[in-house]
């Protein structure tokens, strides 16, 4: 099972994978229509927003918490918000 490198979500099956391509290293969630990935803003945006629904954080705590995950990540180590 690959991990994404841009959000951390497990891919296990085609569906799961940025065009439905498994040799690609990020899932479809992180990746527009035309097959470019989001940017770590958007990415910022998106997670905390989840956060918000899921853990009901505050939008503050949210987005520090988002900008803390998406750093762990290897495609995002050195984003600059």
């Amino acid at each position: 099972m690959k991990q994404c490198i841009s959000c951390g979500m497990p891919m296990r099956k085609k569906e799961d994978f940025a065009n439905q391509d498994m040799t690609k290293d990020y899932c479809v969630y992180c990746v527009k229509e035309d097959g470019s990935m989001n940017t770590f803003s958007e990415m910022v945006d998106g997670t905390a927003k989840f956060l918000i629904q899921t853990q009901g954080l505050s939008e503050e705590a949210a987005r520090e918490a988002a900008v803390y995950q998406l750093k762990q990540l290897p495609h995002w180590k050195n984003a600059e918000e």
